[in-house]
């Protein structure tokens, strides 16, 4: 049975005010383990296809446009992702994490390998549109009480989490295909956070 989310959702997003469409670019990375997991659960329960759009997006960093482009065929007993980025032109190889690939494995059992991952419900078979993923992850975004997020933020998500596991900005740079290290810095909000405890800590 589905939980009702209703009354909570209701209560935590009178707290936030939350970017437009148009915006999806000025968005922070979830800095709250807590909080990506309250969204996790949150969007599993509701819908398995709105689940793996969001352990896609915070597994691979990959941009939205390349999640929304993946098929069945490209993850099934897969152990990696290969697929060229449509920003860039770059061939990317992308290893499943193994959470990752154990929800993909339960995902894909009962689909065609043809089918787009992150199917529309309106159609024959194609993908949900950018706006509609951006619902996706705002919906869940607004149930756990987070502002300015967007699509982009489960891309800076993972670099954020990847950088503080690993302090590998070099290889987090070239993920991301960023061309300086201080930009890929600037990207996860790793130099705003500092900047924030440098001003919390400041004292005349």
């Amino acid at each position: 049975m589905k939980k009702d989310y209703g009354i909570m959702k209701i209560k935590r997003s009178c707290e936030c005010f939350f970017i437009g469409v148009d915006d999806m670019n000025y968005v922070e990375p979830i800095r709250d383990n807590n909080k990506i997991h309250e969204m996790m659960s949150f969007l599993k329960d509701k819908s398995e296809r709105n689940y793996i759009l969001f352990m896609l997006g915070i597994y691979t960093g990959l941009r939205i446009s390349d999640i929304l482009k993946l098929r069945v065929r490209q993850v099934r007993n897969k152990s990696q992702i290969t697929l060229r980025e449509q920003k860039t032109g770059k061939q990317r190889i992308i290893k499943l994490n193994p959470e990752l690939k154990k929800a993909l494995k339960e995902y894909c059992q009962d689909k065609e390998g043809k089918e787009f991952l992150v199917k529309s419900r309106k159609g024959y078979n194609s993908p949900i549109g950018r706006v509609q993923a951006y619902k996706v992850v705002n919906e869940a975004a607004d149930y756990v009480g987070l502002c300015n997020v967007g699509c982009h933020t489960m891309r800076k998500t993972f670099g954020y989490h990847f950088y503080k596991q690993t302090s590998d900005i070099a290889t987090l740079q070239q993920i991301l295909n960023h061309d300086h290290p201080s930009i890929t810095m600037r990207y996860i909000g790793i130099n705003q956070e500092v900047i924030d405890d440098a001003v919390l800590n400041f004292k005349i």
